[in-house]
């Protein structure tokens, strides 16, 4: 392939944020150092923004929720992020929340994330999240069950959001018995 061609490819995809495997896919490149070697040359002519390692921007204009969950994968927005944007709590946040297999806190290009872990039978069941503009986000009630099954006293400002019917449904997928009963209590306080 034309290497002219190479970052139009990319530019045809929708995604705003690209990982190595992202690109090999796009460029059909199945040779790994031809891969990096390409990736480095675009990046140097600024082509390509190098954000962290192995995740790329096409330009400044990229969505932070998207690279939020190209850090790692599997992973999906959820905790305070989801709050927030629910009305669940009032504080502000600029950090970005997310769920993932390995707790860190990164910054990348003036971003703050804050990654927790879940184990992997909960963080790999797809039930209450939802796929939106190239990145996974928890509902309310998706998020709210893995706040308290991390932060069993967390406090919440307003739970008036949430559709308990959903949360006892979903909270199965935690196997988990004193979720269930905390759950159970939150809903009690809430009343």
């Amino acid at each position: 392939m034309a290497t002219d061609n190479l970052i139009a490819k990319l530019y045809e995809s929708p995604k705003t944020i690209l990982t190595t495997k992202d690109i090999a896919l796009i460029w059909e490149e199945t040779n790994t150092v031809n891969l990096i070697s390409k990736i480095k040359y675009y990046a140097k002519k600024g082509s390509l923004i190098r954000l962290t390692r192995g995740v790329f921007a096409k330009n400044k204009e990229y969505n932070v929720k998207e690279l939020a969950t190209s850090i790692y994968t599997p992973s999906y927005i959820s905790f305070e992020t989801v709050f927030r944007e629910a009305g669940m709590i009032f504080q502000y946040y600029e950090t970005i929340f997310v769920a993932a297999k390995w707790p860190q806190k990164k910054k990348i290009d003036g971003n703050s994330f804050t990654i927790r872990r879940l184990k992997d039978s909960i963080l790999y069941n797809p039930e209450g999240i939802i796929q939106n503009d190239n990145y996974s986000i928890a509902t309310p009630e998706r998020a709210f069950l893995d706040m308290i099954y991390l932060f069993p006293n967390y406090y919440f400002d307003n739970l008036r959001p949430l559709d308990w019917e959903k949360c006892f449904e979903l909270v199965k997928i935690y196997d988990n018995k004193k979720l269930i009963e905390r759950l159970a209590k939150y809903q009690k306080n809430a009343e």
